[in-house]
């Protein structure tokens, strides 16, 4: 399967899910000075997240999907290597309000499973930090059994 293939997969099956499709931002985020790049797929959905913006109001929806551009500098001195890129896309699915873990954790099984066609063999959630401050992830760890 090509990498288009996979990309138009990935939107379609979050758009008929109530997904507004929302294109790449800029590899220089405008606006905001935190980051010289756009380093992860939810960078473009800071101003949500940190409610400065409204997702219902700017995209109509409170879910949307992207595949975001994205440049990586942390790992710079091991780049040229099989594993390490300086540039990659991040597909991300996103809701402000509108679902939480259960839900995000199904859209992914069923897209993993059923639209790709692969198998899960295992999954990783939150351990929780040392310390206390947050807690481990129970309830994720519940919905994937």
């Amino acid at each position: 399967m090509l990498s288009s293939e996979i990309r138009q997969k990935f939107l379609d099956f979050f758009e008929k899910r109530g997904h507004t499709v929302v294109p790449s931002s800029s590899l220089v985020p405008e606006g905001d000075t935190s980051v010289l790049f756009t380093t992860a797929g939810m960078q473009q959905f800071k101003p949500y997240y940190i409610d400065k913006a409204n997702a219902q109001k700017d995209f109509g929806a409170l879910n949307t999907v992207s595949i975001q551009k994205c440049v990586r500098t942390s790992d710079i001195d091991e780049v040229g290597d099989e594993s390490h890129l300086t540039f990659f896309e991040m597909l991300g699915n996103f809701s402000f309000g509108g679902y939480f873990k259960k839900d995000a954790i199904e859209y992914a099984h069923k897209f993993i499973t059923e639209v790709m066609g692969l198998e899960i063999s295992y999954v990783t959630v939150f351990k929780g930090l040392e310390n206390g401050l947050i807690q481990k992830d129970t309830k994720s760890k519940e919905i994937w059994k």
